[in-house]
């Protein structure tokens, strides 16, 4: 049960500190649904290789990047938010970086005709931003979740 409250306010306080910088440029838009998936893995089952900071970080770039590119080559369709989030899996898998909430982010960028800039912000530093709190969170309260030996495998 305390584990289950630590990841509970954990994700609470990233969440909101996402949503406080949001609130004062609503023109960049800081905070994304898929980052609510996000911090559920980092939170409550933070050993998953899914929550891993690189999957975390890169996933959502991988994937914004390709919802972007179809945006840009495609337009909008019904086959193109399909050929989106496809490229997405794909390019996540061939990466060793899947992250399963960023699946979402082509659905985003697509449906929002989406330009480059929305790689940036909200979906790079976004991200970013979870992947720094995770670590800082977890390394606090001694749960493992992510060190730099891990950059060695």
């Amino acid at each position: 049960m305390k584990n289950n409250i630590i990841s509970a306010v954990g994700a609470f306080i990233c969440i909101s500190a996402l949503a406080y910088l949001n609130s004062f440029d609503e023109s960049n838009l800081w905070l994304i649904p898929p980052f609510g998936a996000s911090m559920v893995l980092v939170m409550a089952v933070h050993e998953s290789p899914l929550a891993h900071p690189k999957n975390v970080l890169f996933g959502h770039i991988i994937s914004a990047f390709s919802g972007v590119v179809v945006f840009a080559l495609f337009g909008f369709s019904f086959l193109s938010v399909g050929v989106g989030v496809g490229l997405a899996i794909f390019l996540m898998m061939v990466t060793k970086t899947v992250h399963p909430p960023a699946g979402a982010n082509p659905i985003i960028a697509i449906l929002g005709a989406k330009g480059a800039g929305f790689i940036i912000i909200p979906v790079a530093a976004g991200a970013l931003f979870i992947v720094l709190f995770a670590i800082i969170f977890n390394k606090l309260l001694n749960r493992k979740y992510f060190t730099f030996n891990d950059l060695k495998h």
